[in-house]
């Protein structure tokens, strides 16, 4: 009776070492598939040392002679401002509304990331985006705008080396150039310009509420 006891707990520790280590198997072959896609996915990142020559596309301007505008041309209108030239609050209506931990993390924000899943799950479709400003940044100027996997971890490598490489004000400033508002206006100079007749020093916080708003907005109707 001892010995079929015995014999029956040896079996039984038998069979749980081996789902042990079949479940190790598996696991071990999980973390190499991603791992490989990983690393397939970033193995041709652009350099984003490009951007420390960051000089977009801006319009051309036509004067009289007593310096009023003729004519515009452009084939994205845009007129380019300094980071260090745009308002605070005008910065920090962008980062309540795009990115509110944008001072805090490596350019990929994973809290955000999970609460965005999270709130897509109970709605049932694409409701609230993951991206920080810096991904938005790195998909704007190095990526094509498909949602493949592939795009996403290359857009979250990119975005921690961008980090890496400049400042906060830096990146924050290279997104308010580059971002679309609508109305052929790139840019928030272009957009103050377009939407409310003023320079970026000229808005209010209710103008730079409204312009923070409108991106967002945009990447949601196209969705």
């Amino acid at each position: 009776m001892k010995y079929l006891q015995k014999h029956g707990i040896h079996e039984k520790v038998i069979g749980m070492r081996r789902k042990i280590l079949l479940m190790m198997i598996i696991l071990s072959v999980l973390i190499g598939t991603v791992s490989g896609f990983a690393f397939w996915a970033i193995s041709d990142l652009p350099s984003t040392s490009m951007l420390q020559e960051y000089i977009p596309l801006e319009s051309s301007m036509v004067f009289s002679s007593d310096g009023k505008v003729l004519a515009e041309f452009y084939l994205e209108r845009r007129t380019f401002i300094p980071y260090y030239q745009i308002p605070d609050h005008v910065k920090k209506a962008f980062i309540a509304v795009e990115d509110v931990r944008f001072y805090n993390h490596p350019g990929v924000d994973f809290i955000g990331v999970m609460r965005a899943l999270w709130h897509d799950i109970k709605a049932g479709g694409v409701v609230e985006g993951g991206s920080t400003i810096t991904q938005q940044l790195a998909r704007m100027l190095f990526l094509k705008p498909d949602k493949s996997i592939k795009r996403k971890i290359k857009e979250a490598a990119l975005s921690i080396l961008i980090e890496q490489r400049y400042t906060k004000d830096e990146i924050l400033g290279m997104y308010l150039n580059q971002a679309y508002f609508g109305t052929r206006a790139y840019g928030i100079e272009a957009a103050s310009q377009t939407y409310f007749g003023k320079t970026t020093k000229e808005l209010s916080i209710a103008d730079a509420a409204l312009l923070a708003s409108m991106p967002k907005a945009l990447r949601f109707t196209l969705l």
